[in-house]
């Protein structure tokens, strides 16, 4: 499916949304870091919008992608660590709790500004306190998403 998100792909951005001291809320974070030091590529910006990816919607605009992957942990009610891959603007878009602004809304905005394909790329977080490490289960998905996204998005 991401394959076929990213046929014709000529600027990709991927933000990763989320907190990194909120357990498996950190899920997006720990993925475009660890991007960041597996693509060097002018054609793939990678965002680390914390859990304000509205503070990145200039930003994402006037990098005029073809193309935008949001990574968030998301509860689809899945088993922990269980990646979905969704249409942001679709019923996961509006369910993030963690963030201020509905994804749903945010992809409107910039589809106003810019024409682009956006995906949503979540994973079921196991635990979301405070202070808590990353579960297991999280932590083996978004290894292994980097290593399908390091994959998919060499231009």
């Amino acid at each position: 499916m991401l394959e076929d998100f990213l046929k014709g792909a000529e600027k990709v951005v991927v933000c990763g949304i989320g907190n990194d001291v909120r357990g498996d809320d950190a899920f997006g974070v720990i993925v475009v870091e660890e991007l960041k030091n597996r693509i060097k590529s002018d054609k793939v910006i990678i965002l680390n919008c914390g859990e304000v990816p509205e503070s990145y919607l200039g930003k994402i605009i006037n990098e005029n992608p073809t193309h935008v992957i949001f990574i968030d942990a998301v509860d689809f009610g899945g088993k922990p660590g269980e990646i979905v891959i969704a249409d942001p603007e679709g019923t996961l878009g509006e369910s993030f709790s963690t963030h201020r602004l509905p994804l749903k809304l945010l992809v409107g905005y910039l589809k106003q500004n810019i024409n682009a394909k956006f995906i949503l790329i979540g994973c079921q977080p196991k635990q979301l306190g405070l202070f808590v490490e990353m579960s297991e289960e999280v932590r083996k998905s978004a290894e292994k998403l980097v290593e399908i996204l390091a994959q998919e998005l060499k231009f």
